[in-house]
C-alpha cells in the first residue's frame, strides 16, 4: 500500500495548555482562568486553549488513515517540548515532511515511524506533537493496509501479545466534581480519581488536611456506592504539592503519605510525583530516598514518575535506580508512538509498573491509538482522555479497546 499524500488542517485538542510556574506563584482567580501575566516560554496567557493539528495520509486506495499532533497541558515543564501551537508547523508539514512521505509503502509501520522520529530540521529533532501525531497516523495506514486493528500491527512489529480483556482505566476527574467521581464510581472504574492539586494551601491545606479529608470522602462514596465487592484503586497527582506543604523533608512526608494511605483505607493509594525537583538527577534521588523510607515505615504507597521521566532514557534511569514503583508513559511527550511502544515493553521486562499517560488535552484519534497501544502491550493501566468529562474519555478509550478484541476474536474463530 503507498500513501499518495498528506493532508493537515489545524483543530481543536481536547482542553488547555497551563503555565504551571505561573499558577504557582498564587494569580489571583478569575472564574477558570488566573489574572496576571504568564511566565513559562511560548504562552501568551496563563491558561490557553490547546492546539492540535491532524495529519491525514490519504491511501491509495482512497482509505485515510488519521492521527493528531497535540502536546500536555503543562507543556514546556520539566524538560519538555514548549507549547505547540499550529501555525508554527503546518508550513513544514505541508512541504518538507508531505513530499517525505508521499510515494512511500506502508506495509509496515516501524520503519517510516523510525525515519519520522529521526527527522531533522536544521540540526533539530521534530517537536514532540509532530512526532506523536505522524506517528499514529502511520500506525493507523499500516492497519488499513493489512485490514487488521492497529494492536495487531503491533503485536507483530514488536513481537509481543495482544491483552485478551481489556486494560484497566484510570478516571481522570475534576478535583472537586463529585458528581463526576460519583459516575465514575457507579461505572466501576478500576481507578480513580487523578485529579490534580496544585497550590499547597489551596488544594492539601494546613498539614495537608484539606488532602486527607478528600482522600476519606473517596472511600466513604466506594463504600455508598460501589458496595463491598468494589475495590479500586486510588490515584492522586498532586505536582509535587506534598514536598512543598512539608518542605521537602522525607521524615514527615513519610509520615504524612502513611496517614493518606489510612485515609483510603481500605483501598490501595497511589500518588504521583509527590515531589517535583529542579532536576532529572534531583528527582530520581529523591524519589529513591522516598520510596525507601516509606518501605521502612511499612506503608503501602506507590509512587508514579511523571514529571522529568518524559522519554524512554528517562524511564530507564528511574527504573535503574529503583527510584518510582510507576512510570507513567506520557505519550506526547515521548514524541513518536514507537517510542511509547517500547517504554512499555521495556517496564514489563523489567518488572517496573507501566500506565499509559497522556493529557486531557489530546483528542479522540490519539485516545483511540493509545488504547491499541495499551492492549498490545498490555499496559497495567490507562488513563481516560481526552478532556476531563470523564464519561467521554472512559467511553472513547472503552470502547475501542472492546471492538479491537472482538474482531481479533472473530478472526481468530475463522482461521
Amino acid at each position: 500500500m503507498i500513501i499518495r499524500d498528506l493532508v493537515c488542517t489545524a483543530v481543536r485538542s481536547g482542553y488547555f495548555n497551563k503555565d504551571l510556574l505561573a499558577i504557582k506563584r498564587g494569580p489571583e482567580a478569575d472564574g477558570f482562568a488566573y489574572r496576571g501575566a504568564p511566565v513559562s516560554p511560548g504562552f501568551e496567557q496563563i491558561i490557553q486553549p490547546g492546539e492540535a493539528i491532524s495529519v491525514m495520509l490519504v491511501l491509495e486506495d482512497g482509505q485515510v488513515a488519521t492521527g493528531d499532533c497535540v502536546d500536555v497541558i503543562l507543556a514546556g515543564l520539566a524538560g519538555r517540548d514548549p507549547v505547540f501551537r499550529a501555525a508554527d508547523h503546518l508550513p513544514l508539514l505541508r512541504t518538507m515532511l508531505r513530499d517525505t512521505l508521499r510515494g512511500r509503502a506502508i506495509d509496515r509501520f516501524r520503519p517510516l515511524a523510525e525515519e519520522i522520529e529521526e527527522f531533522r530540521q536544521d540540526g533539530a529533532k521534530l517537536h514532540t506533537a509532530l512526532r506523536y501525531g505522524l506517528s499514529q497516523a502511520l500506525l493507523r495506514a499500516a492497519a488499513l493496509a493489512h485490514r487488521v486493528t492497529m494492536a495487531e500491527i503491533i503485536a507483530a512489529e514488536y513481537g509481543c501479545a495482544v491483552a485478551e480483556t481489556p486494560v484497566p482505566l484510570l478516571a481522570s476527574c475534576i478535583t472537586h466534581d463529585y458528581d463526576q467521581i460519583d459516575r465514575m464510581i457507579l461505572k466501576r472504574l478500576e481507578l480513580l480519581p487523578h485529579a490534580s492539586f496544585h497550590i499547597p494551601e489551596r488544594d492539601l491545606g494546613p498539614e495537608g488536611g484539606k488532602l486527607l479529608e478528600y482522600g476519606r470522602r473517596l472511600a466513604q462514596r466506594v463504600r455508598a456506592l460501589g458496595g463491598a465487592e468494589y475495590r479500586p484503586r486510588i490515584h492522586l497527582d498532586v505536582y509535587g504539592t506534598i514536598g512543598e506543604l512539608f518542605e521537602r523533608d522525607i521524615g514527615r512526608i513519610v509520615d504524612y503519605l502513611g496517614r493518606l494511605a489510612q485515609a483510603v483505607t481500605p483501598l490501595d493509594l497511589l500518588i504521583e510525583t509527590p515531589i517535583l525537583a529542579e532536576s532529572q538527577a534531583a528527582q530520581i534521588a529523591t524519589f529513591q530516598e522516598l520510596r525507601q523510607a516509606l518501605r521502612r515505615a511499612g506503608h503501602a504507597v506507590a509512587i508514579i514518575a511523571d514529571e522529568w521521566c518524559n522519554t524512554l532514557d528517562d524511564i530507564r534511569a528511574f527504573a535503574a535506580a529503583e527510584a518510582t514503583d510507576y512510570a507513567q508513559v506520557k505519550t506526547p511527550d515521548l514524541g513518536g508512538i514507537g517510542n511509547t511502544i517500547e517504554a512499555l515493553l521495556y517496564c514489563r521486562q523489567v518488572g517496573l509498573g507501566s500506565y499509559i499517560g497522556g493529557s486531557g488535552n489530546e483528542t479522540d484519534h490519539s485516545a483511540q491509538v493509545c488504547a491499541h497501544v495499551a492492549l498490545a502491550c498490555q499496559a497495567d493501566f490507562l488513563l481516560s482522555k481526552p478532556g476531563f468529562g470523564g464519561d467521554e474519555g472512559v467511553m472513547i478509550e472503552s470502547n475501542e479497546m472492546l471492538r479491537a478484541l472482538a474482531l481479533i476474536a472473530t478472526r481468530a474463530e475463522r482461521r
